[in-house]
């Protein structure tokens, strides 16, 4: 065994002890992707349901063929999508599951474990908001399992997708995402409000009528423009991108893009959104982004750019949003997974270790992974269920560092206390948070 392994397994079980939940179930899991660190703020633990998943796969008929198109035909295709689905199971479910996938290199297998129930009976008596998840380019549907399974516990329906010719096993031409991301991202909602012919149990409680949308990079590029942010005249000619204009589909005010744009839509997390660096949007396209919004950051992503991040988040001006920043943090700021062990080492097809895909050389990918579900959670409680008091959690001293701890010795706060609420002393540091309202 190498080093690197040998010192991945030594993580691994020198973190079980740290993690929520019986400490004797999780010390024998592998690549857990369900832990909660001690200092983690409030709303990042599991929530009280037990949850289910099951895998369904849809097929979007009469689709544009990217990687068929020439200068004589734009011919179409019937699309795959593969959709991991997490949702709040029956009582009675013995949680545990573990799901095969494959890392960066699209090759290398690895067993990710969890507390979905696979294919669990759905609760019964209530209906649930539907969150979707987009990862980026490369990634898949496990990328964001962590926040998949974290979300369903506390009441979510989440539909975490495989987008085609953007996946680890399955990465093609760039073209095929730009275009098709946001129209996945609508399909899929689609196909998750109408499941009542192919799995009514899980249809019955699914309130597709408050939907949010979560997604990474490319996924943070679709989910933007699936929100009402149309791209430019700019990108649509940009020699590298999608051929012979087609992403004119997606265009700022045209009849095409406005098309996709759903009132059922309530919320949007873009995490490491990719596109305003290559001018995908102007000012005018971003003050068309309509739902309200967070973006997640790291200030010093060479990705995606953090100054033109957070154009995004100035020039989006007709909705409320907020930024949250991981200071010092690169673009795999709070999305991906922790690295799967199988990651540790290198491979033959990539010039890089694919541990690099998934970790931070700053911060450590659970603590990230912690605040973005403590985060998410309280927007989208706000957005999708109505929650009026998760809004306390979003309403910051915008640098936590000015932060101000003042309690009592029973606990209690202050009226000078104006650390980050759900946030331990000292553990906000390394954070910024702005919120900007509509103009």
């Amino acid at each position: 065994m190498t080093p690197l392994k040998t010192a991945a397994l030594a993580l691994g079980l020198l973190a079980s002890p740290l993690v929520s939940g019986p400490v004797s179930a999780q010390m024998t899991t592998h690549n857990p992707i369900d832990q909660t660190r001690p200092d983690a703020p409030a709303l990042a633990p599991f929530g009280d349901q037990v949850i289910g998943v099951r895998t369904l796969s849809f097929t979007h008929l009469d689709q544009i063929d990217i990687l068929g198109v020439t200068d004589a035909a734009s011919p179409t295709y019937d699309r795959p999508l593969t959709v991991e689905v997490w949702y709040p199971a029956a009582a009675a479910t013995t949680p545990g599951t573990t799901y095969d996938t494959v890392i960066r290199d699209g090759r290398t297998a690895a067993t990710l474990s969890g507390r979905a129930a696979r294919d669990a009976a759905p609760a019964t008596g209530a209906t649930y908001p539907l969150i979707l998840i987009s990862h980026g380019y490369p990634g898949n549907r496990f990328l964001m399992s962590h926040l998949g399974e974290n979300l369903a516990s506390k009441g979510y329906v989440v539909a975490s997708i495989d987008h085609t010719d953007s996946t680890y096993s399955d990465q093609a031409a760039f073209g095929s995402t730009l275009l098709h991301r946001p129209r996945d991202q609508r399909f899929v909602l689609d196909q998750m409000a109408d499941l009542g012919a192919t799995a009514p149990e899980l249809a019955a409680i699914i309130d597709a009528s408050s939907t949010g949308v979560i997604g990474y990079s490319m996924g943070g590029y679709g989910a933007l423009i699936f929100g009402g942010a149309g791209v430019t005249q700019a990108a649509v000619e940009l020699p590298w991108g999608t051929p012979k204009g087609l992403l004119a589909a997606n265009l700022a005010g045209s009849d095409s893009h406005e098309a996709i744009v759903d009132d059922r839509v309530k919320a949007v997390i873009a995490i490491g959104p990719w596109g305003r660096q290559h001018g995908f949007w102007d000012e005018a396209g971003l003050a068309n982004l309509r739902k309200p919004t967070m973006i997640m950051a790291g200030s010093v992503d060479d990705v995606s750019i953090y100054p033109a991040m957070r154009q995004i988040f100035e020039q989006a001006t007709g909705t409320t949003r907020h930024l949250l920043t991981f200071e010092n943090a690169n673009h795999n700021a709070a999305a991906p997974m922790p690295a799967p062990v199988e990651s540790w080492q290198a491979v033959e097809t990539l010039d890089f270790i694919p541990f690099d895909h998934y970790a931070d050389p700053v911060w450590d990918t659970l603590r990230m992974n912690n605040i973005a579900q403590h985060f998410a959670t309280a927007f989208m409680d706000l957005h999708l269920k109505g929650d009026s008091e998760k809004a306390a959690f979003l309403d910051l001293v915008p640098n936590a560092a000015d932060g101000v701890v003042a309690l009592n010795e029973d606990g209690t706060e202050k009226p000078e206390h104006s650390y980050w609420r759900g946030f331990a002393p000292r553990t906000a540091a390394g954070l910024r948070f702005e919120t900007l309202q509509p103009e």
